[in-house]
């Protein structure tokens, strides 16, 4: 058999890397070269080794040198039946970068501030105004990994106290699963409808939103209702919600007893009937919590 350092020595010629006997140094006692020999100790023998030196001197080389090629993966060596080889693994960074930019995916935010891909709930500051919902949302996600098919929470309370924040930690997490879900915020998305009547895509828009797999809608009540938008569109969204047990959460300034009034009128009339009935749908998709504590915006 030819001497380990002999082929060494060729091989480095061939590939002009320099001193040899620095090279088989470098390589041979690089700390995870040696790891990897001796966790395997009992299959490598010189014969393997020897004829592995190319893959080991690409494993040292990609390691210990950048290559924008590679970038995002790192070198491993392995046992390839009798041969050491070298393959390539995400690092724990590209991970995490795939990880952020599958979330981002799943994640429609709809007249919302882009920033809010970025919230998590881990970040969510545990307070005694908070505590009953994060304790809710965690209750929720718990049950939500053994069965989609649960209640959501209607979170009211006063302007600024964070039911935003939290529910968009809520939505970057459920799609961090794989989920598709949609966070919109009512008002401008009410608003802002008419411009889908133009293209004829008014329909697809509403089906989008009524059939995501998660659907927060944020600051409901706070919109301009006619009575088409209110029977029409969030009547048609929360009837499929409800038909198919999607969850859905809500935020509010408002409490459930002041929502109900908001929605008995319109800007041509009064119909408490319609208004009762929206709600009805609201009660059997959410439960309601309030949320407290200072208006962080000032």
């Amino acid at each position: 058999m030819e001497p380990i350092a002999d082929v060494i020595n060729k091989i480095v010629k061939r590939r002009n890397l320099g001193d040899p006997e620095k090279i088989q140094k470098q390589v041979l006692t690089d700390p995870s070269i040696q790891k990897f020999i001796k966790d395997h100790r009992q299959r490598v023998n010189d014969a393997m080794l020897k004829n592995g030196l190319p893959n080991l001197f690409e494993y040292y080389t990609q390691k210990h040198s950048e290559n924008k090629v590679m970038a995002g993966y790192r070198p491993e060596l392995f046992l390839n039946g009798k041969v050491i080889d070298v393959r390539y693994v995400p690092t724990t960074a590209k991970i995490a970068s795939d990880h952020e930019k599958n979330t981002e995916r799943h994640l429609q935010l709809i007249d919302l501030p882009q920033k809010l891909h970025d919230v998590r709930l881990s970040q969510v500051d545990i307070t005694k105004g908070r505590s009953e919902v994060l304790g809710l949302i965690s209750q929720f996600l718990h049950k939500y990994n053994k069965n989609v098919h649960q209640k959501g929470l209607y979170l009211s309370g006063d302007f600024g106290v964070g039911k935003t924040y939290i529910l968009a930690g809520l939505a970057n997490q459920v799609a961090a699963m794989g989920k598709n879900v949609v966070f919109l915020h009512v008002p401008t998305f009410i608003a802002g409808l008419s411009s889908h009547f133009e293209d004829n895509s008014l329909q697809s828009e509403i089906r989008r939103v009524a059939d995501c797999d998660f659907l927060i809608l944020d600051d409901i009540g706070a919109e301009t209702l006619s009575q088409w938008s209110r029977d029409d569109v969030l009547g048609v969204i929360l009837q499929s919600r409800m038909d198919n047990v999607l969850p859905t959460f809500f935020s509010s300034n408002l409490d459930m007893k002041a929502l109900q009034d908001h929605f008995k009128e319109t800007k041509n009339a009064i119909d408490p009937v319609k208004a009762a009935r929206l709600m009805e749908r609201i009660r059997f998709l959410a439960k309601e919590v309030i949320v407290s504590g200072p208006n962080r915006r000032h």
